[in-house]
């Protein structure tokens, strides 16, 4: 610290001169910034699309657009290849490929489940995310059923009160995951009725998962109004 010189104070007085830049007579001082203020960020930082860490909701409207037009297109055409695929490819006709078909489809709806989760933990757009997932397993464990009835029906008619096509089987699982039982196509065989009951169970959890999944995303869109 600086004093003054001992012509300008009196004896045992000591006066402090403020260090630092002084106001010029005239002008003003330019004030500096907060030392804890944070620094602007550059240009590479506005766009909403290049930082991946950004929630969905902080992107910009188009940017958001553009994501889910992209994750939903990308679901869509996977369901379109796995619908495609149960009507086209062929399939062996016994009754071990039945069961093949059902324990192994089942198995691997459940490795994709698991995947899908954990990287629904781990996207930047979490929501979005399981929508375009339960988008995805949902065909695909319905196909896995329809399947499975079309080999039991064609393997042992039987199984069922008549003949299923590729048609009839997916028709017949559409009505047991939704519910309806018309009552036109029926489980006759406790083969056929075991499948379906496995089926129904699984509708559950499935409709749950949608259900979560709806619900969280009504939640987090009523979080963000208020």
């Amino acid at each position: 610290m600086l004093l003054f010189p001992p012509d300008r104070f009196t004896p045992g007085q000591q006066t402090l001169i403020p260090q630092g830049p002084q106001p010029t007579p005239g002008g003003t001082q330019q004030a500096s910034p907060p030392p804890d203020e944070p620094a602007e960020a550059g240009s590479g930082f506005t766009d909403g699309v290049r930082n991946r860490d950004a929630g969905y909701a902080q992107l910009p409207p188009r940017t958001r657009r553009r994501v889910a037009a992209a994750s939903l297109l990308r679901s869509l055409l996977v369901s379109v290849v796995i619908v495609a695929g149960y009507f086209l490819l062929p399939l062996r006709l016994d009754g071990a490929a039945a069961v093949i078909t059902l324990v192994g489809g089942l198995v691997f709806v459940a490795v994709l489940l698991a995947w899908q989760i954990r990287e629904i933990a781990r996207s930047p757009y979490p929501r979005l995310r399981a929508v375009g997932a339960l988008a995805t397993s949902v065909p695909l464990f319905l196909t896995v059923f329809a399947t499975t009835y079309f080999l039991m029906g064609r393997a042992q008619p039987a199984n069922f009160s008549e003949p299923l096509s590729r048609l009839d089987a997916a028709y017949f699982t559409v009505t047991v995951f939704a519910t309806v039982g018309f009552g036109d196509i029926v489980a006759v065989s406790q083969s056929a009725r075991a499948v379906a009951t496995v089926q129904m169970i699984g509708d559950l959890v499935v409709v749950g998962l949608v259900a979560r999944t709806l619900f969280g995303a009504i939640q987090h869109s009523l979080s963000h109004r208020e």
